[in-house]
């Protein structure tokens, strides 16, 4: 099939792949090149990067809406997105005969939006998986053709979970197509009264409030890593935490206040009685590091401080 694919991230760089290895691939669209790093360096995008290396032509549109035309004038016979990162306005979705479809990382009508992985582990799901739909002008809004359940387990994080769908969604998109190609699938409207959405993540978002239960904060770090990262604040400075376990045990002090240092971790007080442990962090300006190492010269971890208070 004559395919015309649209993404941007490293999520869709798997599904390009495939499309490649299995199709005609008659051109890509992605964002435009942005600045990256402290250097500001016009970088492009890893969908980019991966067809510039097949020969593949690339159209970049600041503004979809109203540059769509050399995208009409390849005539795919279908649209693939991933992760493409703007609305696809209806005279291109009405175009290829086979329509246009979106690669999306969660079941839908759950986690429509920009950051559904990171949202699925931050709500503590147990699982999440690929939506393989027809794109309307609404945000994943559209009926769904297929879709496929993956295990989310205390041991994934953002990083593990995006691998693990990107790969998946390459192997449901193909299988799609087939169907598609033979007349033997059928779309399925969502239920929009069981629409749940998550938007990018915001800055708010990645501080950790010592006031839930460890659990809640447990699976917030997992679902900040590896970016943005949850943070809290050390006195007034910020305090990355990059790795935390939900341990046993009571206590009866204020949420946030350091229980105990040891070459274990740092043990602080959390909502309801629990108590959460970090063991990897980062310190403003350092490197990442196991939390016992800085705990073997002079550190502000003593215990009895409360975390989280100060400003910026």
């Amino acid at each position: 099939m004559k395919i015309v694919f649209m993404g941007t991230p490293a999520f869709s760089v798997p599904i390009l792949k495939r499309l490649i290895d299995t199709h005609t691939v008659l051109a890509v669209v992605t964002q435009p090149d942005r600045p990256v790093g402290r250097k500001r360096l016009l970088t492009p995008s890893p969908v980019k990067e991966e067809a510039q290396k097949h020969g593949i032509p690339v159209l970049q549109p600041e503004k979809i809406r109203k540059q769509y035309e050399d995208i009409l004038a390849f005539a795919p016979e279908l649209i693939v997105t991933a992760a493409y990162g703007q609305i696809v306005p209806k005279a291109v979705l009405d175009a290829p005969p086979y329509g246009c479809i979106n690669v999306h990382a969660s079941l839908l009508p759950k986690y429509r939006g920009g950051a559904p992985i990171h949202q699925a582990i931050i709500d503590g799901e147990k699982q999440t998986g690929i939506s393989i739909m027809y794109m309307t002008e609404k945000l994943d809004a559209g009926a769904v053709l297929s879709q496929q359940a993956v295990a989310i387990t205390d041991e994934d994080d953002v990083q593990t979970m995006h691998d693990k769908l990107s790969a998946i969604g390459a192997d449901l998109l193909e299988k799609t197509i087939v169907a598609l190609e033979q007349g033997t699938i059928e779309a399925v409207a969502q239920d929009e009264d069981k629409a749940t959405f998550a938007p990018n993540i915001k800055r708010e978002q990645e501080v950790l409030d010592w006031q839930k239960p460890a659990r809640a904060l447990f699976n917030q770090v997992r679902g900040m890593r590896p970016w943005p990262v949850a943070y809290t604040l050390i006195n007034g400075n910020r305090l990355k935490v990059w790795e935390a376990n939900e341990i046993a045990g009571e206590h009866d002090r204020e949420p946030g206040e350091i229980l105990a240092a040891t070459k274990q971790g740092i043990d602080v007080a959390c909502g309801n009685g629990t108590i959460l442990r970090l063991t990897v962090v980062q310190p403003a300006g350092k490197k990442a590091v196991l939390a016992n190492h800085l705990l073997q010269g002079a550190h502000p971890f003593q215990v009895g401080k409360r975390l989280g208070e100060g400003h910026e």
